[in-house]
């Protein structure tokens, strides 16, 4: 929590937060000191609790006589010593016993004995003495530690007091200014327009600019009727005053020019500044409840670590995990934002508080702004472009002109699609990144990332325009060398080793960002042993998007490894010791597994949700869905029956497709009600259904995602359909492709309303505290803002550069184009 409480810390209010480290520190040495207080208790246990109890009584440390506990100590010794000498004596050597003595040796015996009796007296007194003042270190030892215990828990009384007045005091005095500004801006806006009939006089006829209709707009509503109702029961009291419709006040005349120009530009700036005005309020304002927020979690997390410190004094400080102790949980400002919001919506945005919501929350920084970085990825993504128009052209003219089989029929081209695949996703993680920054979800804290190593959004695009250029240029020349248009310096299966090789190192470098990604991957494929988190839910969710890439990557294994890639592809197609992806294992046993294993860890984590957590209804329900998916793909898979219609036997096929093909639209419609409904919280009729306190300011957009989900949803369960099963309904090879970019297209879409309902609602109940702060750039250090940006220079160095080798790589061509036109034509004459 730490690092979440840094990365959306305001940073000149960053001595104002919990001090949430001191806090922590004082706790671990408590814990320190516990633990010695323990070791200590271990070695004398009865004597440590006669300690332990007479310093909670109050008595001070016992110096003068030993304890009841060491005279035990000392008579158990003696007798100790005792017993054995009449326990040593056999029961014959007692019966020889001689029944008299004679008077000298009486005497002897009885000088022996004494001597025995004082010889040990002595022995026990001064070994205990000298336990006595053993002891006496021993309590002095258990009675510092627990003084040390006593002092740290009073300091930490002391401190989180303190942290919580000066929380409070501070959002306080920052609601209450807030408060005033408001007030002020009200008063003069009412004031000066509401009471006033001058308002910027515009042609009927002449056609307004945007400036022009949002000054007619605020102006021609000059009473800024704000009813109690939109505003709370503590709304600013003022009367609506509307305009006069006299020929003298009326806003449109039939004069061809502006009336009064000066007017117009005076109230042009004013309401400009009336909207830069309070968009910098309802920024402080979300900043400001942030800081609740992030405050309140604070005083949860670090009373909960007291509470398993010091377990005797468990609920001491109960009253800062209550909602209403800390920053009053964030209601002041929460209605102090809902009056900002219906004022600007009122003022400037006709009463839509959707449109008005995303205006008064600018998108200033947060790793989005410009710089030189972008000019590079831009001409970057020029190349990319150039180059898959190429790739695309060179594959569908060469099977249309010539009849010549693609690139999708090459030996190699499940590689291709496999890792084309991950820079897909890798593309996909941008864009979500983008769009969860933009309308600030923020997925930094859901996601529990580490902030210091986070890359921005640029980054990532930079990155995968980076992998999408090796990709497009393996391909090409794959593709160039396989149809003998380049000289076979190398064999064609070079390049997708090639391939596989950067694909392997990008998704191991660099190690700080990557670590993470595979641990959490590692807790995905254990998830029955450990607690899934959101993170590794999502990622999970995410590989039941990726079944057809997971089936690609078995077969890039199997063609790295096999050897495949240094074979020409004529031998390949004549040897049969190279056909092992036809093999019965492959193809009957891993694939299908493939098909499943996704769905079987969602499943898994669903249980596991579901012990964690003793929930029900949604973990169970969930879990149903996965089920009904595995059977579909069951099934498909593996029943005889789809293989009938090759017998003959038409009513057997009938039987089993109207079967197979419910079972499909129940799993499919029930996906698609579950997405709507518990995965976005969307669906409910009074609200249109949609769902309260939106996040994305279009709702036409809400609408059409529910519809592409709808229909991606069924072309996502044929996907689990094994390929090459037999089965009548599998998605053909030529489509595989296409299926697979457009799955991974809808779980984008998926993940953008998914965070979003989690943002506001904590479905999932993976926090404690169901609020979560809203993604501002406040100042913290990311990765990207570590990184060196792109000076001017180097970036159009790198662009001359490229420049001037893609027009020497074009002049090539056409020479050479132009020599074998003059070598074909040259018989002729």
């Amino acid at each position: 929590f730490g690092l979440k409480l840094e990365d959306n810390k305001v940073s000149e209010w960053s001595d104002k937060y919990i001090d949430y480290e001191m806090l922590k520190r004082i706790l671990k040495k408590a814990s320190e000191a516990i633990k010695r207080k323990d070791e200590l208790c271990k070695r004398k246990p009865i004597l440590a609790e006669e300690i332990v109890a007479a310093y909670k009584q109050g008595n001070g440390p016992n110096l003068v006589s030993p304890s009841s506990s060491q005279i035990e100590l000392m008579g158990d010794t003696i007798q100790e010593e005792e017993e054995p000498v009449v326990d040593q004596v056999p029961a014959a050597a007692v019966s020889e016993t001689k029944p008299l003595l004679t008077k000298s040796e009486t005497h002897a015996s009885h000088g022996t004995i004494a001597s025995q009796t004082v010889d040990s007296l002595s022995g026990h007194i001064s070994r205990t003495i000298s336990g006595y003042f053993s002891n006496s270190k021993y309590e002095q030892r258990i009675r510092e530690a627990l003084d040390e215990i006593e002092n740290l828990e009073s300091r930490f009384d002391e401190s989180i007091h303190q942290q919580l007045q000066q929380v409070n005091a501070f959002y306080f005095e920052r609601i209450d200014e807030l408060n005033s500004r408001l007030s002020v801006l009200v008063e003069s806006v009412v004031e000066e327009y509401g009471t006033k009939g001058g308002t910027p006089v515009i042609h009927h006829r002449r056609k307004q600019s945007l400036a022009e209709k949002v000054v007619s707009r605020f102006h021609r509503k000059p009473s800024l009727e704000v009813s109690s109702k939109s505003l709370g029961a503590d709304a600013y009291d003022y009367k609506p005053v509307h305009i006069s419709h006299d020929s003298s006040a009326d806003p449109f005349i039939d004069d061809p020019v502006l009336s009064a120009g000066e007017d117009y530009s005076a109230g042009l700036k004013a309401s400009d500044s009336i909207q830069r005005a309070m968009t910098d309020m309802y920024r402080t304002a979300k900043l400001l409840h942030n800081f609740a927020i992030m405050n309140y979690t604070g005083f949860v997390k670090i009373v909960k670590k007291h509470d398993k410190t010091f377990k005797e004094h468990k609920g001491r400080f109960k009253k800062f995990t209550i909602e209403s102790e800390v920053c009053s949980g964030g209601k002041d400002v929460g209605k102090l934002e809902e009056r900002m919001e219906r004022l600007y919506a009122d003022w400037f945005c006709d009463g839509n508080l959707l449109e008005g919501r995303a205006q008064l929350l600018p998108k200033r920084g947060d790793g989005l702004q410009m710089d030189w970085s972008q000019l590079r990825l831009g001409y970057r993504l020029g190349m990319c472009a150039v180059l898959t128009i190429w790739v695309c052209w060179d594959c569908i003219w060469g099977f249309v002109a010539h009849n010549e089989s693609t690139i999708g029929g090459r030996t190699a081209f499940p590689v291709f699609r496999a890792l084309g695949g991950l820079v897909l996703l890798h593309w996909f993680w941008g864009i979500s990144t983008y769009v969860w920054t933009r309308f600030r979800v923020n997925y930094i804290f859901l996601f529990d990332f580490n902030p210091n190593i986070v890359e921005s959004p640029i980054g990532i695009f930079n990155d995968a325009v980076d992998e999408t250029l090796v990709f497009l240029v393996c391909m090409l020349l794959y593709y160039k060398s396989g149809a003998h248009d380049i000289p076979g310096i190398v064999p064609p299966g070079f390049y997708p080793f090639f391939l596989v090789l950067y694909a392997i190192k990008c998704l191991i470098l660099p190690l700080r960002t990557r670590r993470p990604l595979w641990r959490a991957i590692f807790e995905v494929m254990t998830s029955p042993f450990n607690s899934p988190t959101f993170f590794t839910i999502y990622i999970a969710d995410v590989f039941t998007s990726m079944i057809k890439v997971f089936q690609d990557f078995a077969f890039t294994i199997g063609f790295v490894v096999s050897g495949d890639w240094m074979v020409s592809e004529d031998k390949l197609k004549e040897d049969k010791s190279h056909m092992w992806a036809h093999s019965f294992w492959y193809k009957n046993v891993l694939i299908p597994l493939i098909c499943l294993f996704p769905l079987w860890i969602r499943f898994n984590q669903c249980l596991r949700r579901y012990l964690d957590t003793g929930i029900r209804g949604p973990n169970l329900l969930n879990a149903f869905k996965y089920a009904m998916s595995q059977t579909v793909t069951l099934f498909g898979a593996f029943h005889p029956l789809y293989l009938m219609y090759s017998r003959g036997d038409s009513n057997a096929v009938s039987l089993f497709q109207i079967f197979w093909m419910a079972l499909f639209v129940a799993s499919s419609l029930y996906s698609f009600t579950w997405d709507v409904v518990m995965d976005w919280g969307l669906g409910q009729p009074k609200f249109a259904f949609l769902g309260p306190r939106l996040m994305y300011p279009n709702r036409l957009s809400y609408y059409l995602v529910m519809a592409a989900d709808l229909v991606l949803r069924f072309m996502w369960v044929l996907t689990l359909i094994p390929p090459q099963s037999g089965a009548q309904f599998e998605i053909p090879q030529y489509l595989t492709a296409v299926s697979m970019a457009l799955e991974l297209f809808r779980r984008t879409l998926w993940g953008f309303f998914r965070l979003e309902n989690e943002h506001r609602n904590n479905t999932g109940h993976y926090r404690r505290v169901s609020f979560v702060p809203l993604h501002f750039n406040t100042g913290h250090k990311h990765k990207y803002s570590h990184e060196k940006e792109h000076v001017g220079w180097t970036v159009l160095v790198e662009v001359g550069v490229v420049s001037l080798i893609v027009i020497g790589v074009s002049v090539s061509s056409v020479i050479a184009a132009q020599r074998a036109s003059r070598d074909l034509l040259s018989p002729e004459l």
